[in-house]
């Protein structure tokens, strides 16, 4: 059986850890970055199935254009969005750019 891979990106490393644990606790193959680089670099060479991505992850590059990048680099690329952000015009921009799904962080 093939082991399930995510990457998680996100600029808070607390929420990276924990999420982190949780993720490598069910089984999962868990990759973490605060990177913009980073994440571009690992869709297109470990081929990661499953992007988990802060909301307000990047400030140099808004989250529509990453997304549009991201699906240029795997267009079956599923991506959760994990955000506090009620914005829900910003959050309908992105949510266009094919995110799989919207979470909002308790």
């Amino acid at each position: 059986m093939a082991e399930r891979s995510i990457l998680i990106a996100d600029q808070s490393t607390s929420f990276l850890k924990e999420i982190s644990e949780f993720f490598k606790d069910a089984g999962y193959a868990v990759s973490t970055t605060d990177s913009a680089v980073s994440v571009v670099c690992d869709i297109l060479k470990k081929h990661m199935p499953v992007l988990l991505l802060g909301g307000d992850f990047d400030q140099k590059i808004g989250l529509p254009h990453l997304l549009q990048v991201l699906k240029k680099c795997n267009r079956h690329l599923a991506v959760v969005m994990v955000s506090e952000e009620e914005d829900l015009p910003k959050m309908q921009t992105v949510n266009r750019e094919g995110t799989y799904y919207h979470a909002y962080v308790p």
